[in-house]
């Protein structure tokens, strides 16, 4: 996770793009819950009536399990041979579950560094057939330096990012196991980006490499598929993780954003708070300005962000666990 842009105008949009909230401006820009009102209606839900779900059985032990592999690997940085360890890893994975993956490699410079790095991002497809699609991603490269740790001198130590970088990777690998016994009308697309956390120097260098080359490719090439949502998984691990409503989101997709919230409180995944938080500069930035309508799940009030001590022991199931049964509930009601 790289940054957090907190405006006015993204609370003020947020307020007009929910329909479901008053948002009342508090400290550090977040906002609290106010009276509910009636949800607008919308292409993902169209005001029908829920159609009937299950969640799929998620097994937190084992996507534990997967993070804490991922995390063994060392650091995964661009460009770097943990970061190529991992994607034979999860390449690997996704294959055996049933998934046609592509890598799609690119070349990015930094402003800060010399010689320019190659990037791969890499997408694992079910039903490729499916000319409506839906994306559920994440990125999955790790920060060259632990820039928010308090002591500067430990910057350059190695850290794992196990829930940034680490727990989106994990969960949807656990969700492989299950895509087979989900029934949905639509293709389903796992994104992992790289390049999300290739930054040295934070106030200069350039964000999103992988999300910004996959947008940039899909509008061009435009491809006989049509993306009709976008779900972006950052941060899902934390201890006690809370959601709130990311106000940038809920101005460029509030009604896909209304739709993963009302599942929420349906399925009483208390994670998902009623509340916007700060506005997130992430991946999903550039999937909306390439025309897919996007929607950040994160957690940007985990302790750990950016530090040494990111590791799986300050991780959780239960947040990852939540996000699942929400998505797959999703996938089966998205038209």
């Amino acid at each position: 996770m790289s940054r957090v842009a907190i405006g006015l105008f993204f609370v003020m949009a947020a307020f007009l793009a929910l329909g479901g909230l008053q948002l009342l401006k508090g400290p550090f820009g977040k906002a609290e819950p106010g009276p509910a009102q009636k949800s607008t209606r919308d292409a993902f839900a169209e005001d029908r009536a829920p159609a009937p779900a299950s969640p799929v059985p998620f097994d937190g032990e084992r996507a534990t399990g997967y993070l804490k592999a991922i995390c063994k690997i060392g650091p995964r940085i661009s460009g770097t041979e943990g970061m190529r360890t991992q994607q034979e890893l999860v390449k690997k994975h996704f294959e055996a579950h049933g998934a046609k993956v592509a890598l799609q490699h690119f070349s990015a410079r930094q402003i800060s560094q010399r010689e320019p790095v190659e990037m791969t991002n890499l997408i694992a497809s079910w039903y490729p057939e499916r000319r409506r699609r839906v994306i559920l991603c994440s990125h999955y490269d790790t920060r060259p330096i632990a820039d928010q740790e308090p002591n500067p001198r430990r910057w350059t130590e190695p850290f794992v990012s196990a829930n940034d970088g680490g727990s989106g990777v994990a969960l949807l690998m656990e969700l492989a196991n299950h895509l087979g016994d989900v029934k949905t009308e639509v293709g389903i697309d796992f994104v992992l980006f790289d390049g999300e956390e290739y930054i040295f120097d934070s106030k200069r260098d350039e964000y999103f490499f992988g999300s910004k080359y996959f947008g940039e490719a899909y509008r061009r090439d435009r491809p006989e598929h049509h993306y009709i949502g976008a779900v972006l998984l950052d941060m899902i691990a934390g201890k006690n993780a809370r959601f709130p409503i990311d106000p940038y989101s809920a101005f460029k997709a509030g009604a896909l954003v209304r739709e993963l919230w009302s599942i929420a409180a349906e399925l009483k995944c208390t994670a998902f708070v009623e509340r916007t938080g700060p506005s997130v500069q992430d991946d999903h930035v550039e999937l909306n300005k390439a025309g897919i309508l996007a929607v950040d799940i994160i957690d940007f009030s985990y302790p750990h962000w950016h530090r040494l001590t990111d590791v799986p022991d300050n991780c959780s199931a239960d947040g990852m666990q939540q996000v699942a049964r929400v998505l797959t509930v999703w996938l089966q009601r998205v038209k």
